[in-house]
């Protein structure tokens, strides 16, 4: 006898088969990546900000390697302390004074110029501190003079007896000789030339004139 009976299809199967063409269906019909993938970490997020906004520099700023450094000293050419030698001069004496000039000579390897006049004052003990008002400046200003190696310039000064002075006001001082700044320098140099002269400052004259430099 033929059975009639129709096998059975489990249904725990039919389920399976139905989920799986459920989620085949799905993926080929959707062209969208899963969002984590595309979903920028905070790290990356910062850079492109940090990129897009920062300026650029522009072609008519100098970089940090062609722009000059900072503080760094500029070569005028002007005569500085250290290109020079000093030594005083003969000179005259007269009317209560000695007239001598300061020679300055360019002892460097290069040339120098020099104009105007140089600070002039008397100094004494071994800080060289300064006795008595600087020399006053006697006359105008010079031409600028250039000095090549070996070449000197010279500034007269006038030296002022101490005797013409009331001892009171004067208030005699020895002395061990001359700071001497150049025209245009903020370095001195020490000239010695022992002598004597006025500590007080308020002095009825000069102890001390000095004129522009001029050609030695």
């Amino acid at each position: 006898m033929v059975s009639t009976t129709k096998p059975r299809i489990s249904l725990v199967f039919l389920a399976a088969l139905g989920a799986s063409g459920a989620l085949l269906l799905s993926a080929c019909g959707s062209g969208t990546t899963p969002a984590a993938s595309t979903t920028p970490s905070s790290d990356a997020s910062a850079s492109t900000s940090d990129t897009s906004s920062a300026p650029t520099a522009s072609s008519s700023e100098p970089s940090s390697d062609t722009a000059p450094a900072s503080g760094q000293p500029v070569d005028n050419g002007l005569c500085k302390a250290g290109d020079v030698t000093l030594s005083l001069g003969q000179g005259d004496a007269g009317a209560g004074s000695v007239y001598r000039p300061i020679l300055i000579k360019n002892s460097s390897s290069k040339p120098c110029t020099i104009q105007g006049f140089p600070g002039v004052s008397y100094v004494t003990g071994d800080d060289g501190h300064q006795v008595g008002p600087a020399a006053f400046r006697e006359g105008t200003k010079g031409d600028a003079i250039k000095l090549q190696p070996g070449q000197s310039a010279a500034a007269d000064v006038q030296f002022a007896q101490v005797a013409n002075f009331d001892p009171a006001v004067c208030k005699p001082t020895a002395v061990k000789g001359l700071r001497v700044y150049l025209p245009q320098e903020t370095a001195s140099k020490f000239l010695a030339a022992p002598g004597t002269g006025c500590a007080g400052d308020k002095l009825p004259g000069n102890q001390l004139a000095v004129k522009t430099v001029h050609r030695a």
